[in-house]
């Protein structure tokens, strides 16, 4: 969706648009997702079916939408953002979780993880952008500590913010770094609980997913073990793979729609683009009590999911995950020993199970919510269709089906 308009109205207020439109994570009105138009999934999602089922994940987009035409460097077209992750919400401020994280291919970044996996806590939210945003992100959290007293009276603290990327270069002026610091503290601000928007939205403003417009996408999946329930929720920044291996419920969808509604390229990018390039952040939370070595387990069950639809792990593809805990609230302590529960090895399968499924989900949800969008020369990527999308699974007899795996 392209803004001309001076302004837009967001209930009985008018918001300006000047250069960007900012989008909090709650403040668009939900759109249809993948179970509402009957695509069948395994598992039983929490209320939300989104990473913010797990207590007190908070999650804040800004969105950047202004231009179009000819890509003019430094001008735009714009098509970019930023999402912003706190693990136990921001007023906790400074309160460590077990994480770690795992790269299914290497081609892509994220910041701040050799020291996840050497100290197994995460102590930062986690924030996801563009490619060459990155820096800038990462210099705006710094100064975010340091103005909200993040490590809370510390005389001596360092630190390493989490931040990754995938390449929206096919429809945003990249090259104009017109991601701010202003930008990153609105996502920060947006940050909260409850329902979440998706596809067009944060850091997935400007990705693409197997051969449809891409995005931003969440989903959960609530489970027991013993008699205890719990709660695992995923969030994807979706920007991989080729329309070809496209793959819902089972279907082979992407090549039955392999000749609707390709990718328009009206004139080349600076870089050249190779099917199923591109890239993939997901991010998995739970409320199990699960250590360090566990979570790197989980977050190596990731490129299941990613499969199930999908995607192969291509070349030009960065596929980087991250596992965080957010049990175990006493942990972090620099001076006393202290007491941690953790489940053991043999009971973890469920665990598995259920990142698979709310991963594969995340993602329809992505493409689903996403929008056409037209960018940079007027490159334009095209929505998924929700009609042939369901005819299609319909031809399989596979619209409001049980998932037989």
């Amino acid at each position: 969706m392209i803004y001309k308009q001076n302004s837009v109205r967001a209930g009985s207020v008018v918001l300006p648009l000047v250069l960007c439109m900012l989008i909090s994570a709650t403040a668009i009105s939900q759109k249809p997702r993948a179970r509402d138009l009957g695509i069948p999934f395994s598992g039983q999602p929490g209320k939300l079916n989104a990473i913010t089922d797990v207590a007190g994940v908070e999650v804040g987009y800004a969105t950047i939408i202004s231009g179009e035409g000819e890509n003019v460097v430094g001008k735009g077209p714009v098509r970019t953002g930023v999402t912003a992750i706190f693990p136990r919400g921001k007023a906790k401020k400074f309160s460590p979780v077990y994480a770690n994280w795992y790269s299914l291919n290497g081609n892509g970044e994220m910041t701040g993880t050799t020291w996840v996996t050497e100290s197994g806590f995460l102590e930062t939210p986690i924030m996801i952008t563009n490619t060459n945003s990155v820096g800038t992100v990462r210099q705006a959290v710094l100064e975010w500590y340091v103005d909200t007293d993040w490590y809370r009276g510390e005389p001596w603290w360092y630190t390493y913010p989490v931040v990754a990327e995938t390449y929206d270069g096919f429809l945003n002026d990249i090259y104009g770094f017109h991601v701010k610091k202003e930008h990153v503290m609105e996502a920060i601000d947006n940050a909260a609980g409850g329902s979440l928007a998706e596809g067009n939205v944060g850091g997935g403003t400007g990705m693409m997913c197997l051969g449809f417009k891409g995005g931003t996408g969440t989903a959960s999946r609530q489970f027991r073990i013993g008699e205890t329930e719990y709660t695992l929720g995923v969030l994807v920044q979706a920007n991989f793979g080729a329309k070809f291996n496209l793959t819902i419920a089972g279907v082979p969808v992407g090549r039955e729609l392999i000749d609707t509604l390709n990718y328009e390229l009206k004139k080349p990018p600076m870089s050249s683009r190779q099917e199923g390039d591109g890239s993939i952040i997901v991010v998995v939370a739970t409320d199990a009590p699960l250590l360090p070595h566990q979570l790197k387990r989980i977050a190596q069950r990731v490129p299941l999911g990613i499969g199930n639809v999908g995607g192969r792990g291509s070349n030009g593809s960065g596929d980087i995950f991250i596992a965080f805990s957010t049990a175990n609230e006493q942990a972090f302590n620099r001076e006393a020993t202290v007491q941690v529960e953790t489940l053991p090895n043999d009971q973890m399968n469920r665990l598995f199970q259920s990142t698979v499924e709310a991963v594969e989900e995340a993602i329809v949800n992505a493409m689903v919510a996403a929008e056409d969008m037209e960018g940079i020369n007027g490159n334009k990527a095209y929505a998924i269709p929700h009609d042939l999308l369901v005819e299609t699974l319909r031809k399989y007899n596979r619209v409001g089906n049980p998932d037989p795996r």
